[in-house]
Parts: structure tokens; C-alpha cells; sequence
């Protein structure tokens, strides 16, 4: 996919081949290094790769047996209004700071990372199971600690250094439909503040600040597909960007600042 920009400048989005199914304890940098090899590319300085958070979480083992889930009082209590399984409705509240609403089929929490977002995070769609036994799949631990990891690994064995940025489908408020979010990021800027910059016509931009790295995340999504299509990461190259020390935190809009909580 090419995506073109002002002046002509081009940006070139890859989904690598050759990802094999994630099983714990694999090395996603190898992984990595070997599907830029298979898709006939090497790393260049600048690229950004993008990874989807399923695949990290694999790897990662945050799979939870439900099974072994032994629902609390207020989980059973949740599970009526939510119509879910209640050991589900455990794993959200284990996984979650703060719950913010409740409805049939979702709850909107607080993640324990600091996003807000469904239910969450947790996930059955491409989630192999265990016998009878049914497992979901957990968001990965410190997304943007383990973007940083990947990013150095990375360049210590191909001499490049990358942006690293792990996605993940959120829904949003007022609008339809899932997007490709930055849930962790390493080497690139997460939000761009525009303030003070002219627009047109000279006037200086009073509030422009752009989500970076979930514009990114959201182009990336475009290849990884949401099904079968097991294209779980994708090579960004000519996107242009200061290296960054920005992350995903950075994203977190304040409490105080969140007119919607």
C-alpha cells in the first residue's frame, strides 16, 4: 500500500510475510526479523514497524484458562447487567483500575495501563483453545516497556534503529466501528503538539495536537485486517519523524482534562 503526502512525498505501508502462528515464549524480534527477510526487504534507519498487541500477547503467554477463574460476588453481580460469562466479567475487574459504565454485552473500564476501553481488552477472536477448555487472551504487559525492548533487540541484531509500535482495535465514543490504536510505542512521537505553528494563511494553530502514533497504528490496521488474515505486522517506511523518547502513556488524555469521565 502507498500512501501519498504533500509535496509529493511518498509513505510505503508492507504486511510482512511468513508470521507463524505466536506460541509462548517466542521471540518476537526473530520473528520479526525473519518476516522482513521472507517479504524481500531489509530494516532501513526510519522504518516504523508495527505490531499487533495479539501477537505480542502470545508471546507474552496472557492466556487465562477460564477455567480456573473463580468469579467474585461483584463479577456474578456484573454479569447479569452485562450478559457475559461471569468469569470474564473477573478477569475485567482484575485487569481494570477503574470501571466507568455498564451495559449489555460491554463494560468501559479503566485499564490498569491507563486506557479506557471495552471490556478490557480481553479477547477471544483468534484464540486457540485447550481441549474443551475455552482461553482468552490478555493485553500485553507494559506495552511501551515491551516496545522499547523490542526496538533495542532490534537494533542490536540488524544495526537499524526502528520505531516500534504495538496496536490494538478500540472502539471510540460517539462514532462505529473499531480503529488501530497505539497501545505501546518506542522511537517515534506519539503526539505531535502543532501549537504555535501557521496554518495557510499565517494564523498561528491555538490547539492542534495529532495522534502520531494512532495514525500510524490506524494505516497499519488497514493490512492487519480484524479476522484471518495473519498479517499481524506491518513495515511503515517514509513516513518522516524525529526520533522520539515519546510513548503510549503520552496518549492518556488527564483526568481532569477527560470531560466524558
Amino acid at each position: 500500500m502507498k500512501l501519498m503526502t504533500s509535496g509529493n512525498r511518498e509513505a510505503r505501508l508492507l504486511a510482512l510475510a511468513g508470521v507463524p502462528l505466536i506460541q509462548p515464549g517466542d521471540d518476537i524480534c526473530d520473528i520479526v526479523l525473519r518476516a522482513v527477510e521472507q517479504s524481500e526487504e531489509s530494516l532501513q534507519a526510519g522504518d516504523i514497524l508495527v505490531i499487533a498487541q495479539k501477537i505480542v500477547s502470545k508471546a507474552q503467554d496472557r492466556y487465562v484458562d477460564l477455567a480456573r477463574v473463580t468469579p467474585s460476588p461483584r463479577a456474578v453481580d456484573l454479569a447479569q447487567t452485562v450478559d457475559k460469562d461471569p468469569r470474564v466479567i473477573e478477569l475485567i475487574l482484575r485487569e481494570s483500575q477503574e470501571v466507568l459504565r455498564v451495559r449489555n454485552d460491554v463494560m468501559i473500564v479503566v485499564h490498569r495501563s491507563g486506557f479506557v476501553m471495552a471490556n478490557a481488552g480481553i479477547d477471544f477472536s483468534n484464540v486457540e483453545s485447550e481441549g474443551a477448555d475455552e482461553r482468552v487472551l490478555l493485553l500485553p504487559l507494559d506495552p511501551d516497556g515491551t516496545c522499547a525492548s523490542i526496538r533495542k533487540t532490534l537494533h542490536e541484531r540488524a544495526g537499524v534503529r526502528a520505531g516500534v509500535i504495538i496496536n490494538d482495535s478500540h472502539g471510540r465514543a460517539w462514532r462505529n466501528g473499531t480503529v488501530g490504536v497505539a497501545i505501546g510505542a518506542s522511537g517515534v512521537p506519539t503526539v505531535l503538539d502543532l501549537r504555535g505553528q501557521p496554518d495557510l494563511f499565517a494564523r498561528r494553530l491555538r490547539i492542534t495536537q495529532v495522534g502520531f502514533a494512532d495514525e500510524l497504528a490506524a494505516a497499519a490496521s488497514l493490512l492487519m485486517g480484524q479476522a484471518g488474515e495473519g498479517t499481524p505486522i506491518v513495515l511503515i517506511r517514509g513516513v518522516q519523524y524525529d526520533e522520539s523518547a515519546g510513548c503510549a502513556a503520552d496518549l492518556m488524555r488527564p483526568k481532569e482534562l477527560d470531560l466524558f469521565r
